[in-house]
């Protein structure tokens, strides 16, 4: 599936190519395509996946989910501590909050489906463990009285902002990034923990990676804080670049008199 698609969306796969290209200069063009039509391969499985390990009895689910690194992350649960999960956009990253919310409910953005059926049947997979959803449109203040009342909050904040957000680099590109992050961490005094998920190959299951607590953060410095942000995210990708959401328009917003970065949409 993943690689028909790779051959019938030019569009996506044009977008995925040169996002890849300018985050990875070192590579060359054979070695860029070479990631991007993995990531369809691994998007087409997750179209599978995904609803699967929606539906599966969570002990069989738990069966195909290593967990490593979570020490530091259980240990500050257990001194009460509000904890804010830095999950940039892998291709199987609700695998990570399913797997982690059956130790304890993990609250999560979600983008509302026009299809009815389709935001029920998104809602009750991501919350089948108890997790609890917020729309991305809800107020900050419903975000941080959630936050503050002590459960994990799983935040996905590596997409392009729009006029709101601020310009970063992101690997060798500006990009308008949104400063949230810091603010969440700064009201709700939480610490912030990095985590991605991996697919294992040949249907072996997965691996959800927790890193260090990031310190001194938030600095205080909206910039500064940001741009810290992304410097962990691209750390997380370079691990499994091929496995990352390449397709996105990362870099379409761009800085006041810069030309378009894909000039073939």
């Amino acid at each position: 599936m993943g690689s028909i698609a790779y051959l019938l969306i030019g569009s996506r796969r044009k977008i995925a190519f040169k996002n890849i290209s300018a985050c990875f200069p070192e590579l060359d063009a054979a070695d860029c395509r070479k990631i991007n039509r993995q990531q369809f391969r691994y998007a087409g499985q997750t179209v599978f996946t995904n609803p699967m390990n929606m539906w599966l009895s969570a002990k069989r689910f738990r069966r195909l989910v290593e967990i490593n690194g979570a020490e530091e992350y259980r240990h500050a649960l257990a001194e009460e501590r509000n904890v804010i999960l830095l999950a940039p956009h892998f291709i199987a990253i609700d695998v990570a909050g399913l797997a982690l919310s059956q130790e304890r409910p993990v609250i999560s953005m979600y983008q509302y489906a026009k299809n009815k059926l389709v935001d029920v049947v998104i809602k009750r997979g991501r919350s089948r463990y108890g997790g609890v959803l917020i729309e991305r449109k809800e107020p900050l203040r419903k975000v941080l009285r959630i936050i503050s009342k002590g459960d994990p909050f799983y935040y996905l904040p590596d997409q392009d902002a729009g006029r709101k957000g601020i310009f970063v680099p992101f690997f060798h590109e500006l990009a308008s990034t949104t400063p949230a992050l810091a603010k969440f961490a700064a009201a709700s005094r939480a610490l912030v923990i990095p985590v991605r998920t991996r697919i294992k190959p040949w249907g072996q299951g997965y691996e959800v990676v927790l890193g260090k607590p990031l310190q001194d953060f938030p600095s205080g410095d909206e910039y500064k804080d940001t741009e810290r942000m992304n410097r962990q995210i691209e750390k997380m990708i370079r691990q499994t670049p091929e496995q990352y959401f390449w397709v996105h328009k990362r870099f379409k917003t761009r800085p006041p008199g810069e030309e378009k970065f894909y000039p073939f949409l």
